[in-house]
């Protein structure tokens, strides 16, 4: 569902829902993610919270706020000048706030996924559905030299020690390929998930396999650009939607 000024998804798988947040956090904008998580603070004290029903608001400025359906304070929260990150752990979406002065970390594991809405405070949305990353790795699995010549997909969804490769599969030589989808524009989140299937699958393999990770997304940051290359892993541009 879109509307002017924010972008909702219901019901979003795990993977959906941290495309949305990824994009979101990397725009400064404000989110909110409802579902069943559970929620540890680690810092100068230690608590945590079993399961249930919450809704987590993180803010530009670094706030970030899990709220229950009940009263007006927030059960956990961190102040602004903390650092928003999403990933997947076990297939679940992992919300991370974090700040250094002090020592301070906030994780929010949602089990279920119920909503994820992002806003853009100006009025104008520039996070909107072209597409899946059903879609899109439909297209990849129809037409594989998308990805590039000689690319041959082998499984999706192939499980890992770091979570399930959206496609994994092999190059011209034999090499092992991770291929990550992305529908938007993604920034070093994206990156980073990737390197660690890449990690994943060294270890799984046989030893001495070349394992390749490709991110495949419709754009990329800069930053996010700069750490593939880094991380010796690689780009294709591609959108769920054909041109």
């Amino acid at each position: 569902m879109t509307g002017q000024g924010l972008q909702a998804h219901s019901a979003p798988t795990a993977s959906e829902a941290l495309d949305l947040l990824e994009r979101g956090i990397e725009a400064d904008r404000l989110i909110t993610v409802f579902g069943q998580c559970r929620v540890e603070y680690e810092g100068r004290a230690a608590s945590s919270l079993e399961a249930g029903n919450r809704l987590t608001v993180l803010k530009p400025d670094g706030t970030i706020l899990v709220h229950t359906d009940t009263g007006q304070q927030p059960v956990n929260w961190q102040p602004p000048g903390c650092t928003h990150e999403s990933r997947l752990e076990g297939g679940q979406l992992v919300v991370e706030s974090h700040r250094s002065n002090p020592d301070e970390q906030l994780l929010v594991t949602f089990e279920r996924v119920d909503q994820v809405v992002v806003y853009d405070g100006s009025g104008e949305s520039d996070v909107t559905v072209m597409g899946t990353e059903a879609d899109l790795r439909d297209r990849i699995l129809d037409r594989p030299e998308l990805v590039e010549a000689g690319f041959e997909p082998r499984a999706t969804e192939r499980e890992t020690s770091a979570g399930a490769v959206d496609i994994y599969g092999t190059d011209s030589d034999d090499n092992a390929v991770a291929v990550e989808l992305k529908r938007r524009r993604v920034g070093p989140d994206a990156v980073s998930q990737l390197n660690r299937y890449v990690e994943a699958l060294e270890s799984d393999l046989h030893a001495g396999r070349t394992v390749r990770g490709i991110l495949v997304a419709p754009s990329v940051t800069d930053r996010a650009h700069n750490l593939l290359e880094r991380r010796g892993l690689e780009f294709v541009s591609l959108s769920p939607d054909p041109e």
